[in-house]
């Protein structure tokens, strides 16, 4: 997949995802119980959560973040690229003070937003609830305008001239639920032009209830992230072969499913946490050590896996190797951890081996 060192530029990357603010806070596990939420699960919001949100603005001490799993990533991407407007982010918001607190967050951060509005919405929020000193993370979303992006927002033209002049693609799995006929006609670009189209299985429910969109993607995808219990809901669903002692026959079974693009073979990197970050590619498994953190230090996982893919794309924009690709998503999932939110610290010191050239 490397082409060597590349010039980047505005636009080189456009990011599909639901835009949403985060309402964080650390909750206790009677508060998840109440809800019927998961430690360490994604859900959509249901009828039975919506008052979720208001109770958690009242019960407890909450921090409002810029979120969205895809915005999350491009942020980190484009906080290593310092080079502002390399990636263009699209979703759907409201028209309100959340979506401004969105738009200026994203903006200060040099990621190019191109927002689709709606009047019929407000706009999307995720309730971020932290456990255990922020060891155990859920997320519970409640999409709200995201839920309304239009196909027709990639085909205004200066919207398609973004997907005209990328090289590279970035959709979450999230994005699924929202409007699968974007993402075709996106991946069915990326392929007829050789570009590459990124994805994310994003949680596992996605893999269980939305499989037929997602299967309809799958032979377009170059590379996929996931974590180890989204590839392995993944795995289940489709009949692949499942080991759960050892992640790498899952990987390379989800990199051999059908694919369009043959000029190049499909990328599967699965990551787990505290474990070795798994590269399915060629037929072959590379293993990428994360970095250690010491319990006392973890602040807030929440974001870890959009940092982690934050940091693969800013290299591979670069054109570097898929294993300093994924080594800097190690070291930037590593420096999110340490903070509240998806956010790096303040004196923040990239790494030579990282930096744009």
């Amino acid at each position: 997949m490397s082409e060597g060192n590349k010039t980047l530029r505005e636009g080189m990357l456009v990011g599909l995802c639901n835009p949403l603010l985060d309402i964080s806070a650390a909750a206790d596990v009677a508060f998840l119980e109440k809800y019927d939420l998961q430690l360490n699960n994604a859900i959509l919001a249901e009828d039975k959560h919506k008052p979720l949100y208001k109770e958690l603005v009242s019960q407890y001490k909450v921090d409002y973040i810029a979120g969205g799993s895809g915005q999350n990533a491009l942020r980190v991407a484009q906080k290593v690229l310092e080079k502002p407007n390399t990636t263009v982010f699209m979703g759907c918001v409201g028209k309100d003070e959340y979506s401004e607190i969105l738009e200026t967050k994203a903006r200060s951060e040099g990621v190019n937003v191109r927002y689709q509005y709606t009047e019929s919405e407000s706009t999307g929020t995720c309730a971020v609830l932290l456990t255990e000193n922020g060891a155990n993370r859920s997320l519970c979303a409640n999409l709200a305008a995201a839920n309304l992006f239009t196909k027709h927002h990639i085909e205004i033209p200066e919207n398609r001239k973004f997907i005209d002049e990328a090289d590279f693609f970035y959709i979450t799995g999230f994005f699924l639920t929202v409007n699968p006929d974007t993402i075709m006609e996106v991946a069915r670009h990326a392929n007829a032009q050789n570009k590459t189209l990124m994805m994310n299985l994003s949680a596992p429910f996605l893999s269980q209830f939305f499989k037929e969109p997602m299967m309809q993607t799958f032979p377009y995808i170059d590379i996929l992230f996931g974590n180890e219990t989204e590839a392995e809901t993944f795995a289940k669903e489709q009949n692949l072969p499942v080991n759960k002692e050892d992640m790498s026959e899952i990987a390379l079974s989800i990199a051999a499913l059908p694919k369009e693009n043959k000029n190049r073979n499909r990328i599967v990197i699965i990551t787990q946490g505290k474990d070795d970050v798994i590269i399915a590619q060629d037929g072959k498994v590379t293993r990428i050590p994360a970095i250690s953190v010491p319990s006392e230090k973890i602040v807030d996982t929440n974001g870890a896996g959009d940092a982690f893919v934050g940091g693969f794309i800013s290299q591979i924009l670069q054109g570097r190797p898929i294993d300093v690709c994924a080594r800097c998503g190690v070291w930037a999932a590593t420096q999110i951890i340490q903070q509240d939110g998806c956010t790096f610290p303040k004196d923040l010191q990239i790494p030579e081996e990282f930096r744009s050239i």
